[in-house]
Order: C-alpha cells, then sequence, then structure tokens
C-alpha cells in the first residue's frame, strides 16, 4: 500500500478500542479491510508510514481536535435521502403534530434530526412542519440537526443535490421548496432559502456530553444506532430520554429495536416510540 505496511492485528485492536471509547463505534476484526483502505488515504495526507503512528497523532490534542472529525468520515456510511422510510414522516403529520398543537398551543415545537448526514432528513421534516404551518399560523417550529461529520455538515449547508434524489418529493413540494439550477445541464436542486433557514445544523459527537437549552418533543436517531452494541444503544437511548419532553417521541430505524433495554419508552407504531408521561 504505497510503502505503508498492511495494519498489524495490534493496530486494528488498538484502533478499534480508541474508535469504541471516542465515537461508540464497534470495529470488528472482520472490518479490517475497510478500515485498512479507508485510513490509508488519511495516512498518505499527513505523511506518516504506519497505523500505529497514526493512532499516536490521533491521541494528541490536535489530532483530537482536528484529525478526530476526519476518521469519524471514514468509519461511518452517510446513507440517506428525502422522505425516507415515508410512514415516519405521515405519522409525525397526522398524529404528533395535531397532538402537540392540542396539548401545547402557544409553545415552540422543537425537533431534533440526530445523526442527519447530508441534510435530506431534517430538510424532508422542515417541509413537514411548514405544510403543517400553513394550515395552523399559530403552530411555531424549531428544528436541530447534528452530525459527528464535519463533512456531511458542510454538504447539508449547501443543500444542493443531483435531481434523482428529490424523485420521491411529491410535486407539489418541489415547486415550492424546491430550486432547479440556472444551468438545467447540470441537473441539481437546492432547497429553497425559507427551508434552510429552518435547520440548525451543529456537529455533535454522542459519546460526549451534551444537553439542549430546551427539551426536545421529538427525536429523529434513525439507521444510527445499528453503528453501536447494546450498551451502547441502551446508555444513548437513555441520554435521548433525558432530553425528551414527557409524552415526546423517538424515532428510529426499521431494522432497529429497543427491546430488552429498560427505558421509559412505548412502542406506538413500528420503530416510533413514546416517553412515559
Amino acid at each position: 500500500m504505497s510503502g505503508i505496511p498492511s495494519m498489524h492485528p495490534r493496530e486494528l485492536k488498538a484502533l478499534g478500542d480508541f474508535i469504541y471509547q471516542e465515537l461508540g463505534i464497534v470495529i470488528t476484526p472482520a472490518k479490517k479491510t475497510m478500515l485498512e483502505a479507508r485510513l490509508h488515504r488519511r495516512l498518505r495526507a499527513l505523511g506518516l508510514t504506519s497505523y500505529s503512528e497514526y493512532l499516536d497523532y490521533l491521541r494528541s490534542a490536535k489530532g483530537m481536535e482536528v484529525e478526530l472529525p476526519q476518521m469519524a468520515d471514514c468509519v461511518t456510511t452517510n446513507t440517506t435521502c428525502f422522505l425516507r422510510e415515508p410512514q415516519h414522516f405521515a405519522f409525525l403529520a397526522e398524529t404528533v403534530l395535531p397532538q402537540f398543537l392540542e396539548r401545547h398551543r402557544g409553545e415552540v415545537f422543537h425537533l431534533w434530526s440526530a445523526g442527519c448526514s447530508s441534510g435530506q432528513e431534517p430538510y424532508t421534516l422542515a417541509m413537514v412542519l411548514s405544510e403543517f404551518r400553513e394550515r395552523h399560523p399559530e403552530f411555531i417550529f424549531s428544528i436541530l440537526a447534528t452530525d459527528i461529520s464535519t463533512r456531511v455538515l458542510q454538504e447539508a449547508q449547501r443543500a444542493i443535490y443531483p435531481l434523482e434524489d428529490i424523485e420521491c418529493v411529491p410535486v407539489a413540494w418541489r415547486r415550492k421548496y424546491l430550486l432547479r439550477s440556472k444551468d438545467r445541464s447540470r441537473n441539481l436542486v437546492r432547497v429553497a432559502p425559507e427551508i434552510r433557514a429552518r435547520v440548525q445544523f451543529r456537529r455533535l459527537n454522542f459519546m460526549e456530553e451534551w444537553h439542549f437549552r430546551e427539551p426536545m418533543h421529538v427525536i429523529f436517531c434513525r439507521n444510527v444506532m445499528i453503528y453501536f452494541d447494546r450498551a451502547t444503544q441502551g446508555r444513548l437511548c437513555a441520554k435521548f430520554c433525558q432530553v425528551l419532553v414527557p409524552g415526546g417521541y423517538l424515532f428510529i430505524g426499521h431494522s432497529e429495536s429497543l427491546s430488552g433495554h429498560d427505558l421509559p419508552l412505548r412502542q406506538r407504531v413500528p420503530a416510533v416510540y413514546q416517553r412515559e408521561e
């Protein structure tokens, strides 16, 4: 590999331990080839000659500040799309929002897209909430979107997507909320300014300490916990419960499960849980 020796099993274990400690992500021996290939690019960029040197750099003050986000990009896969798992957005619009307006009229509705990737999820949420606000002008909302990856957060803030990414977006929403590039040959769209303004992006590592000034009414954390072991999933969901208002909702991915965890949550529909009041 261009002069860089193959990753030794000791290096794999040491890097795996570091990644688990700092990011909560489990690296099994089966992921060696993937990890080696992705980190190889970082070693070359930094002029390092071994994975042990790279780990030493990661542990330094500068490495923790500058390189840890880069490594997080290497060990995660950011797959998302507009209106992914559409039944979740339908449940939000048809059940959660009317219920909130009935019980908390005059309050701000706080929603958190946790693990927002390149922005399609929080922008979809902003469209859903904007549609509801059109019918109920008294409805006020705030959306926070976080991810550990600075690279995907930059993509999210640019809010520019290939035309094929919006095929599942209703035509009426495309006309209202998505802008075609003036150069039609580029086949790009950009999320409209009024929707972009509805979403606040922020970098957040679930393994660090975090808290919010305002409690959340809804948390979307979908297809993120698949990276974590059960103990880490349980701790993370317990923290979610701490920032959810009583009666608030947690949305997870359909391939994920909270069964076996002792949490103050009850399942309402598949992959949607409500905090006990």
